[in-house]
């Protein structure tokens, strides 16, 4: 199976996955936020918009990533157009202080939104490294071209 397979059945499980992970947290902080209502200590509150702020923004960083990997195995992006716009932004974890008001299935989800941003960025920088490697001959090519055609280098 060539690496563009495999890279292919990643990035669609990956995006199953996320996607899934999306409309559970949507679920569980739309829910929680409107169970709570009225009885909730304003900390509560504060902690559950936070923290479900950085959950679904951090799933939707990883569902934009995975769209745009997609996007380029099925070519409609180019490589550049890929190397330009799919650069994952940095995580930002969850609060501790705010974890420990919120129930164990919210911190769960939350851990697993971590753990998918995480594999993710992971899979981006291998991605990256890989790409460099490769193109690392051709630069070199082209700078004893340039040396031995006295252009710089």
């Amino acid at each position: 199976m060539s690496a563009r397979n495999i890279n292919h059945e990643i990035i669609e499980d990956l995006y199953s996955e996320a996607l899934l992970l999306a409309d559970d947290a949507r679920a569980v902080f739309d829910l929680r936020i409107g169970e709570k209502g009225d009885n909730a200590s304003d900390s509560l509150k504060i902690a559950l918009s936070i923290e479900g702020l950085r959950t679904t923004t951090r799933v939707m960083h990883v569902l934009a990533w995975l769209l745009n990997q997609r996007a380029y195995l099925a070519g409609e992006l180019s490589a550049a157009q890929l190397a330009r716009h799919n650069e994952l932004p940095e995580e930002r974890s969850a609060d501790p202080a705010n974890l420990e008001a919120l129930e164990p299935e919210t911190r769960a989800l939350i851990r697993e939104s971590e753990d998918l941003h995480a594999r993710v960025a992971r899979l981006d920088r291998e991605m990256r490294r890989a790409e460099q490697q490769a193109e690392a001959p051709v630069q070199a090519m082209q700078d004893r071209l340039a040396q031995a055609f006295g252009t710089g280098g």
